[in-house]
């Protein structure tokens, strides 16, 4: 089959808007990308289809005077109201490899200070198709009545798409349908609508034994191809099946060598074997093979829950964990509780007292506590009591109970925890009572209640405890809710009193809490004491940079504010200009309030006082600069880029003009304009051509305007354009012009372009396609091309007629793209409309007759 593409087009202006100046910005997204569609949809909304892993290509065409600034955001989608992911700032938005979590509504901002910004947005459908996963399901019913079983196997297909996917269930290579087969059931789940076919076969036949295909499409959009997968069922088909080689509780010393099997007791077809640990990864050196989970000298670091999971997409998989625990003991700990019934917080001859010890083991319950006094084992009596698992104290806990406490009680006792028979070292704790153990008091040492330090210094904050025994202290956070330490924990416990903090920042600040932790010392009412922690920091002034413009002969005053500092008051400002020195400002009087600023004043701007000033407050720990550039010097003008059809083009030659246009900004803050110099070079080109335009009095918001002639067609020119006052030269703008075919004429039927012009009325071959267009008329055609391919006219008839022309034949393949690019054309028109007209010949073309494409009309 020979195929062939003829193009022709006619691009026509509508309603060309009339230039404006200080107008507000206006946008429209288009895109350049990897699209597979881009629509609307039944909220007028603009959608834009692409396929995973293809590039997303946005671009945001504005309008408006200034040239208005281009912000990137997105949305997770139409719900959500917050912008998420970083902001992107340019016109155009590129993602590569765009992802399905990347899909949702971007928006377009463009704002330029005159009147409100203008959004536009889109939505990016991004389209994807996984691989299915089919699972097998098998019930088994008695049927009442007689005495026989019904088997019934459910064949479940899942998979993830976008668009929603359609599923096609075949037996070998036929189709299956609830019309040809009785025993077959097909259906939707309501939890997973869309997502999920189930293949039902009903009181299974000998005939379902066999292969079965889950085929899933989302009908080729986007060019994603069908995917399938096939289970087959046979009459030993069965879910997984699992035991374990131990107990599903397993305890073992510290460095031995453990190894769990998990064996296979069932399953067709033949389960895959997974270990996994909860929480985290499988311990490092750790091996699973082939069922068989082996950690070599384990830790008690490793323990925790390990599973064994069989799965073989037949019924559910198969689980059996293991709990394995290694012996361990941790973090010993004792409190002293005086007697509750009487509520007293001090140790009294003739009240209760009881000792509790604790330590952290795994298993915890597996622990024994012996109490020794004064080195021998404590004899158990009416007044001396033993008990364990306390409610009022943590799991496991140890506790000897004194009864009337005797002086003879006095004395030292051990705690003693183990593990009997483990070869794991007891923990002990010793507890001394006397009539010298009294409870805690806390205070903070005279002259440390407030800590004054520098921003980035090191910090102590010291409370003293005093009491046998002395307990630990816990430190917190008072001034903040839900303040964190600058450890990052809401608790910190120090042996010795003393928090330590290094490299304190100014969000330290603030009250800390000390306070008597309730282990290693009495099970009383906390003692607390609080110490103000005061961060220095330099000032932070404004502003940290200003541009200031003013006439020759004029005024001005200079402030540099002091913002936030600590201490929060200015020690010195000192005044620079262009790094010298200047004379200190006017004193401020004795009874005023200490001012939050300094100011300088210069009695008139000349060209030897224009130039860079700085000034430097501080405030005892540091300093912070204002920098002020003063000049009489014009503001930069700002170019007009929307102007209808700069571009004119000369037909006998091969140069073009371009209508340039410019308004000035803030013409009134310095002297008035005499000339503006402008300078046009081509890009890759050193040499520039140089002019002076003379100007009138400017006004602000007048557009001005110069016509560069003589530029050279297709090339692009670097324009910059630099006011001059009697200061002198102010700031230059620049910009690059590129060229585009012109459409100069208002007569609607002058601006018809044909593909006549050797321009191809701007457009470009693509670079990115496989193959080109080509320019053709009938007496310019290749003669050696493939039979029966092109017109032999264009739509004119005649065959001098130009027409754009691709040959499908080969060495082409499926696939191959060929791409003409348009130009861009100035918004400002109200809209364009192009047509094509076409030619296509060949065996399986309906008709080898040239056609009109319905025109598509831009709105912009």
């Amino acid at each position: 089959m020979e195929v062939t593409c003829l193009l022709l087009l006619a691009l026509i202006p509508f309603h060309c808007r009339g230039q404006g100046v200080y107008a507000p910005a206006q946008a429209q997204i288009v895109h350049a990308g990897q699209a597979c569609v881009v629509k609307e949809d039944n909220i007028s909304e603009r959608v834009y289809t692409i396929r995973e892993g293809d590039t997303l290509v946005l671009q945001c065409l504005v309008t408006g005077h200034p040239r208005p600034q281009v912000r990137w955001t997105k949305t997770a989608g139409s719900a959500s109201d917050k912008f998420q992911e970083t902001s992107v700032f340019n016109e155009t938005l590129r993602i590569e490899r765009i992802a399905r979590t990347q899909g949702g509504r971007y928006y377009c901002k463009a704002e330029n200070g005159v009147g409100v910004p203008a959004i536009k947005s889109i939505r990016v459908d991004v389209q994807y198709l996984d691989e299915p996963v089919l699972t097998v399901h098998q019930t088994v019913s008695d049927v009442r009545g007689n005495f026989y079983q019904e088997k019934t196997v459910f064949l479940r297909c899942t998979v993830n798409s976008n668009p929603p996917a359609r599923f096609i269930w075949k037996r070998g290579s036929d189709t299956l349908s609830h019309s040809q087969d009785n025993g077959v059931d097909i259906y939707e789940p309501l939890y997973t609508q869309g997502e999920t076919k189930v293949l039902k076969l009903k009181n299974l036949r000998p005939q379902d034994y066999a292969s079965y295909t889950c085929q899933v499409s989302v009908r080729n959009v986007c060019g994603i191809p069908d995917k399938a997968i096939t289970f087959r069922l046979t009459n030993t088909t069965a879910p997984p099946a699992l035991k374990l080689s131990v107990n599903e509780t397993l305890v073992v010393n510290p460095g031995e060598n453990v190894t769990v099997q998990c064996l296979l007791t069932g399953g067709d077809p033949l389960p895959q074997l997974q270990w996994s640990h909860g929480p985290g990864p499988l311990p490092l050196g750790a091996l699973a093979q082939s069922g068989t989970l082996s950690i070599p000298s384990v830790q008690a670091r490793d323990s925790g829950y390990y599973n064994c999971t069989a799965t073989n997409n037949v019924g559910n998989p198969a689980k059996k964990t293991v709990n394995l625990l290694v012996r361990s003991m941790k973090n010993a700990t004792f409190q002293i509780t005086p007697d509750v019934i009487k509520e007293s917080e001090n140790i009294q001859l003739g009240q209760d007292l009881k000792l509790s010890c604790h330590v952290d083991a795994v298993p915890q319950e597996k622990v024994t506590y012996q109490w020794f006094k004064n080195g021998k084992p404590a004899r158990m009596s009416k007044r001396l009591l033993v008990t364990r698992n306390d409610p009022e104290l943590p799991a496991v806990t140890s506790s000897l109970e004194l009864i009337d406490l005797h002086f003879s009680d006095y004395g030292t006792y051990l705690c003693v925890a183990s593990f009997p028979g483990a070869p794991v070292p007891d923990l002990s704790v010793e507890v001394n009572i006397s009539s010298e153990t009294v409870p805690p008091t806390i205070s903070v040492p005279k002259g440390r209640a407030v800590v004054t330090v520098r921003e980035g210094s090191p910090a102590e904050l010291q409370c003293e405890v005093r009491g046998k025994p002395r307990p630990p202290v816990l430190w917190s956070r008072v001034d903040k809710e839900a303040a964190l330490l600058p450890s990052g924990l809401p608790l910190e416990e120090t042996p010795d009193g003393k928090l330590r903090l290094e490299h304190v920042s100014r969000d330290m600040s603030g009250t800390y809490r000390c306070q008597t932790a309730r282990y290693n010392g009495f099970n009383v009412r906390p003692r607390e004491a609080q110490v103000q922690l005061n961060v220095q920091f330099p000032p932070e002034v404004e502003p940290s940079s200003q541009d200031v413009r003013q006439a020759l002969g004029r005024p001005v005053l200079l402030r540099c504010s002091l913002l936030r500092g600590s201490p929060q008051r200015i020690a010195s400002a000192v005044w620079r200009f262009k790094g010298q020195l200047l004379p200190p400002p006017p004193a401020v009087p004795v009874a005023a309030e200490a001012p939050d600023h300094s100011e300088l004043r210069l009695d008139a701007v000349t060209r030897d006082s224009s130039g860079s000033y700085e000034c430097s407050i501080s405030n005892d720990v540091g300093s912070a600069t204002c920098l002020f550039q003063v000049s009489a010097k014009a503001y930069s003008p700002e170019f007009y880029f929307d102007t209808p059809n700069p571009t004119r083009s000369h037909k006998l030659s091969k140069n073009y003009s371009y209508v340039l246009q410019w308004t000035q900004r803030e013409p009134d803050a310095v002297d008035p304009l005499l000339n503006y110099r402008l300078s046009v070079r081509q890009l890759n080109q050193h040499n520039a051509m140089v002019k002076a335009i003379p100007v009138r009095r400017v006004e602000k918001g007048q557009l001005l305007e110069y016509i560069l002639t003589d530029l050279r067609v297709p090339h692009s020119y670097e324009v910059r354009l630099t006011p001059y006052t009697t200061f002198g030269a102010g700031d230059m703008a620049s910009r690059i012009i590129h060229y585009t075919e012109p459409i100069n004429s208002p007569n609607l039927s002058d601006n018809t372009c044909h593909f006549e012009d050797e321009k191809i009325c701007g457009y470009t071959q693509d670079l990115t396609d496989n193959f080109d267009w080509t320019r053709q008329n009938a007496l310019t055609q290749n003669p050696k091309r493939s039979p029966n391919t092109g017109p032999p006219t264009d739509i004119s008839g005649t065959p001098e007629g130009y027409y754009m022309f691709i040959e499908t034949s080969r060495p082409r393949e499926l696939g191959d793209r060929a791409r003409l690019v348009s130009p861009l054309y100035n918004a400002s028109a109200k809209f364009y409309c192009v047509s094509f007209f076409y030619h296509m010949y060949g065996k399986h073309i309906e008709s080898g007759q040239g056609r009109k494409a319905e025109p598509a009309c831009l709105r912009f």
